[in-house]
């Protein structure tokens, strides 16, 4: 062999050894399964239950044998989709990480936004879908003690107690939500806000800039 064949071998073997060491490694079952569901749900937002197996391909950017060998038929996928809607664990870290020193007025404003959008979310989604169940008891319950913790230094601001006042916010923020409730007149946060703390005919606490 001659030295110049030489140099080119070693030039392939090179290439094609950096090739294999670049490419990228094949995912997990799990982590599979997560990336075809995160790709399937704004479809089911959009398209309900009629979503095809080629929407999901295109969409999660895959072969279609490959939803199939993840989930084995699409209604798996999509019932696995349904309980990622309803994971009630993003809701709780955004409850969670309201600071508890902020004002009175902006703590419940940040609540009521957070849990608007994720009735209005789930509401929406199960109207496309539908079926679903509804929330446990205790998912409901974790709620009611994120707020009523977070409500705690307000406690002489309040007419009742931090945990009546959670299950205030909750029901107000869930017939907001719902469309069949609302015949079409929208409530928004900062509306919602306002009438929690201060009804229909109080005012809100003069500020001390506005007393000076």
């Amino acid at each position: 062999m001659s030295a110049h064949s030489v140099r080119i071998s070693v030039v392939q073997i090179s290439s094609e050894t950096k090739s294999a060491g670049t490419r990228a490694r094949p995912l997990s079952v799990d982590a599979r399964q997560a990336m075809i569901v995160e790709a399937v749900m704004p479809l089911l937002a959009k398209h309900g239950r009629d979503i095809t197996s080629k929407q999901i391909a295109e969409a999660a950017g895959i072969a279609e044998g490959t939803i199939f060998r993840a989930f084995g038929d699409k209604e798996t996928l999509i019932e696995a989709a349904i309980e990622k809607y309803l994971d009630p664990e993003p809701l709780r870290r955004g409850l969670r990480a309201i600071d508890s020193d902020l004002p009175l007025e902006e703590k419940t404003l940040r609540a009521i936004v957070l849990m608007k959008d994720r009735f209005g979310e789930v509401f929406r989604v199960m109207a496309m879908i539908g079926g679903g169940r509804p929330p446990a008891s205790g998912q409901r319950t974790a709620y009611v003690e994120i707020i009523a913790e977070m409500l705690a230094p307000d406690l002489e601001q309040l007419n009742c107690d931090p945990t009546r006042v959670a299950h205030i916010i909750r029901l107000i923020s869930f017939a907001s939500s719902f469309p069949q409730l609302n015949h079409n007149v929208e409530f928004s946060a900062s509306d919602l806000t306002q009438i929690l703390l201060y009804g229909i005919a109080g005012h809100p606490i003069a500020t001390q800039e506005s007393q000076d």
